[in-house]
């Protein structure tokens, strides 16, 4: 690995400390700079990475200790930052905070993985002199991680400021990066940190705008570019492994629906990339906009927030009407989370009930807490209608993450599914991915990673399809008022 290559990861005491907000200040503020900086996210997220994509001008990418081997995480991060000037990585929760007891999975254990010096962001509201043990136990907790810096962020005022910059240089050797004063204009609530849409960038770059302009007037850039090891001259631009990746793919035969759009957003650009390197060329499609699907061998529909747009997808009865006769056809659909919302019969929320495609015979009910929340372990059954079949050796398990407020009521009495719970909820606790005609559908959100290429499984499936089985599918489909699974 190389050790010199700059980087930074930025974590925090705690969750809601603003880290995401800094992280994004950040890489518009250097992105302005005319650094080429290299997000990513430590984690299962797809919200944050919007953000950090948009800020940084690069496409963020996902590191996850769940999802990943350690040796993948590594060549992972070196190929996706080796033409950046810098690389950027976003914690999730606290610098400490993991799922095991040892820490293996926190982020101060990527930090010490990938040999990035931290930056702490904290929350100072209401702190002064206890802001010097916060640090002193952070920087005793593992001495091997390099805390080199600390962003003070929702300062109350240049007194309070003063205060916290006295104290931390009194007690302790952590210098202070920034000083970021409460500012409700740069705060990005929960409910914001939804899709970022296309006909909604407009006010998504202004926002990105104030908070890059916040974070470059309070945050001394030089310290956070010397303290990231960063000297210029500056690197090349553009993605090496994009373009790498672009001219290896093959010639595509296949053509893959994705639904992108206000509704469905959520999809990793790794398993983007990986089914076009398996062979298909992925054709956007607008669930809210597109009255027809267009030609398609098969169609992969991501999660997002249906249930926000749910009466908007509704009014678009054409195109619900469209995939519910190709799906029921024969054609492949992949589905995850809101994708399966959107193929159920209907959703229903705060008392309204929308009618959705009707292709899973089964109705989402919305709840006020997660039904489903975190990593998940899956087996698959004989009924995965494209399985990896124990693949290196795992018995067919597979990692992955859900995180859905929503529950299947009502579910037909033919339904089959190609997964078995092993850790996490899933459709009932015990079973997800719903298999009907060629649809597979499913709460739990996969990552082609390692040996785990769903992608390429997938396209392979929908390959088979198109040779001849999507004919006899069809002859064998009559008009019916409820899918028989």
């Amino acid at each position: 690995m190389n050790r010199h290559h700059p980087r930074l990861l930025i974590s925090a005491a705690h969750k809601s400390s603003g880290k995401t907000t800094i992280s994004i200040g950040l890489c518009q503020a250097l992105r302005d700079r005319g650094i080429a900086l290299q997000p990513f996210k430590k984690g299962p997220d797809y919200i944050d990475p919007m953000w950090l994509s948009a800020a940084a001008g690069r496409t963020c990418r996902n590191l996850d200790f769940y999802l990943m081997e350690r040796a993948e995480i590594t060549a992972y991060f070196e190929r996706h930052a080796a033409d950046a000037d810098l690389a950027l990585i976003e914690g999730n929760k606290g610098l400490y905070d993991g799922l095991d007891l040892d820490g293996s999975n926190s982020n101060a254990a990527l930090a010490a993985l990938l040999r990035a010096p931290v930056v702490l962001v904290i929350d100072a509201r209401g702190m002064t002199r206890g802001i010097a043990p916060l640090i002193l136990g952070f920087q005793a907790f593992d001495r091997d991680i390099n805390i080199a810096g600390v962003v003070l962020n929702n300062l109350g005022g240049a007194r309070h400021e003063a205060k916290l910059r006295a104290v931390i240089e009194h007690y302790t050797d952590v210098p202070v990066v920034g000083a970021v004063h409460h500012d409700a204009r740069i705060e990005i609530v929960e409910r914001h940190l939804g899709l970022m849409p296309s006909n909604e960038s407009a006010e998504a770059s202004a926002k990105i705008g104030e908070i890059g302009a916040a974070v470059a007037r309070q945050v001394d850039l030089d310290r956070v570019l010397e303290i990231a090891g960063w000297l210029p001259p500056m690197r090349r631009r553009g993605s090496a492994a994009a373009v790498a990746a672009a001219a290896s793919a093959p010639a595509a035969d296949l053509r893959i629906g994705w639904a992108r759009d206000r509704a469905f957003g959520f999809y990793y650009a790794d398993d983007l990339e990986a089914l076009r390197q398996a062979g298909a060329q992925l054709v956007p499609v607008d669930t809210l906009r597109d009255s027809r699907l267009p030609a398609l061998d098969a169609l992969f529909i991501g999660g997002g927030f249906p249930e926000r747009l749910m009466q908007e997808l509704e009014a678009n009865a054409a195109l619900r009407a469209d995939i519910r006769r190709a799906a029921l056809g024969g054609l492949p659909v992949y589905a995850e989370c809101g994708g399966l919302m959107y193929l159920a019969r209907s959703i229903s929320w705060n008392g309204v009930t929308r009618q959705m495609t009707g292709v899973i015979p089964a109705d989402v009910v919305m709840h006020d807490k997660p039904a489903g929340r975190g990593y998940v372990r899956l087996r698959e059954t004989d009924r995965h209608p494209w399985p990896q079949l124990g693949a290196a050796g795992n018995g067919g398990e597979v990692a992955a993450h859900e995180f859905h407020y929503s529950t299947l009521e009502n579910i037909g009495a033919g339904v089959s599914f190609g997964y078995e719970v092993l850790r996490g909820f899933g459709i009932d606790g015990r079973r997800d991915g719903i298999t009907c005609h060629n649809v597979f559908a499913c709460y739990a959100h996969l990552r082609s990673v390692g040996a785990h290429n769903w992608a390429q499984r997938f396209v392979a499936f929908a390959r088979r399809i198109k040779a001849g089985a999507r004919q006899s599918a069809a002859a064998a489909v009559k008009r019916e008022p409820e899918p028989v699974c």
